[in-house]
């Protein structure tokens, strides 16, 4: 396992190098909302031609997984970015995600199930870069301060290992990346959802938003949507 690895000093090294080439490879960036998104896509989009791959099972029910879906496509197509993006959807099999993680539906968020998400997640982006001849690929999931940046990128270089295609490694919170994603947020207004997608999640965080409302001493509907946004 690494340990104590700057995931940001390390893609800056790389894109140094790629600016000393003065080439513009290929990304297969896989998205897991347009919040997350905004930030990397104004960050990478000068050095890379991408396509944006949204694929998570996780997210449920499938109205939600269609608003973000539908935000994502419609941030891509609002931004000035340097070069050209391509959005790519993938399929919605939240089926996967259900087998994928059985057993582990009580355990916390942040814990052994969400690292299960990240790697269903990233080998699809890996075996889609694959087969598209990609010259790299990354996820927007290490944006948040919520997600482990090291599991995320111990994931994708083993996925590397295994397709054949390298992974960029990435920590995207830094420098102010998860600050700036809020600001164009607001600048784009985004759907910004208060939990991470998937059905345990959302369970989670509405016990969260109920704890809060008694902690208030307030019970009513009206009370309850007050507390959600932090």
């Amino acid at each position: 396992m690494e340990q104590s690895v700057n995931y940001q000093k390390e893609l800056d090294r790389l894109l140094s190098a790629l600016e000393q080439e003065g080439k513009i490879p290929t990304l297969l960036l896989h998205s897991c909302c347009a919040p997350c998104s905004s930030y990397v896509l104004e960050y990478l989009s000068p050095w890379f031609a991408i396509t944006d791959f949204f694929y998570n099972p996780n997210i449920f029910p499938e109205d939600e997984y269609r608003k973000r879906e539908n935000e994502l496509q419609r941030l891509i197509g609002a931004m000035p970015l340097k070069n050209p993006v391509t959005f790519l959807a993938g399929a919605y099999d939240p089926g996967t995600f259900f087998e994928q993680v059985k057993g582990m539906e009580n355990l916390p968020e942040g814990g052994e199930r969400c690292r299960v998400c990240y790697a269903l997640r990233l080998r699809e982006a890996a075996k889609v870069a694959a087969e598209g001849g990609f010259d790299f690929f990354t996820t927007t999931l290490s944006i948040s301060p919520l997600k482990n940046a090291q599991w995320i990128n111990e994931i994708g270089k083993e996925l590397e290992r295994e397709y054949g295609v390298r992974h960029l490694p990435s920590d995207f919170k830094k420098r102010g990346g998860y600050q700036r994603s809020i600001a164009l947020s607001r600048e784009y207004d985004l759907y910004r959802q208060d939990f991470c997608g998937c059905v345990f999640s959302k369970r989670e965080r509405e016990q969260i938003k109920q704890s809060r409302s008694i902690r208030n001493g307030c019970t009513g509907n009206g009370c309850t949507a007050a507390a959600v946004d932090e």
